[in-house]
């Protein structure tokens, strides 16, 4: 869901054909960095752990030259980004996944659409404040879905104690930087509780289409698991 609705922004910003400056920010194993590289932009990834930034090397090594070629992989902390790059140096910066382990995300937000250059596209991925109670209640802990009223502090699959993000708090967060919210979309609206090592199911594409309608309308997405949040550096 997440690749379909970049592309949509990607799509609707730039011409078509432009090579982009990618920097995508925790990349993790390199999943979104090398399907951008292979569409034939330049991408450039930052991972502070050294286990996926491995990983994203040995599936790098793997690809053709010219892909190769098109990425730079960094190990680093996505909130030292002015250390190597300088100010507007990227036309889409990605931050998926990453501000639930930052306990203040506005600086490291802000420092992020300072690498944008003008009209460039700030895509960031964050779990939904507004609807932490969803998971442990439709999963039938009640007392779980109570006690996630009023909160953005909770527990991921990977036992962690991390936090989440409201939408009218990373609004405001984005206007204040100069990067307002363009578009916003739900991600995993009715498949949040399915178990990780779930199979996957037969008619997949009609699943996604109900994701993909679900997660760009309302009152869908506002109780989706995570929120996909697009600003424009003005």
């Amino acid at each position: 869901m997440v690749a379909r609705q970049l592309d949509e922004q990607i799509a609707g910003r730039f011409p078509v054909g432009q090579r982009l400056r990618v920097l995508d920010v925790g990349m993790g194993q390199g999943t979104q960095a090398l399907r951008l590289a292979r569409l034939g932009h330049q991408v450039t990834g930052v991972e502070r752990d050294a286990t996926m930034i491995a990983a994203a090397r040995r599936t790098l090594a793997g690809e053709p030259e010219g892909i190769r070629e098109r990425v730079r992989l960094v190990q680093g902390d996505g909130q030292d980004t002015g250390v190597h790059f300088l100010p507007g140096s990227f036309d889409v910066v990605l931050c998926h996944g990453v501000l639930m382990y930052v306990e203040e995300p506005d600086p490291l937000v802000a420092g992020l659409a300072r690498m944008l250059a003008p009209g460039g596209l700030l895509s960031l991925l964050v779990r939904n404040g507004d609807a932490l109670a969803m998971r442990p209640g439709l999963s039938g802990d009640w007392a779980g879905a109570v006690a996630a009223f009023g909160t953005t502090a909770y527990r991921n699959r990977l036992g962690l104690d991390v936090r989440a993000d409201r939408l009218s708090a990373l609004t405001a967060t984005l206007a204040g930087i100069a990067a307002p919210l363009h578009a916003w979309y739900g991600v995993r609206v009715f498949t949040d509780t399915a178990a990780d090592d779930a199979e996957i199911p037969d008619d997949l594409e009609s699943l996604l289409a109900a994701e993909e309608r679900a997660g760009r309308m309302d009152p869908y997405r506002s109780v989706a698991a995570l929120l996909h949040l697009c600003g424009v550096r003005g």
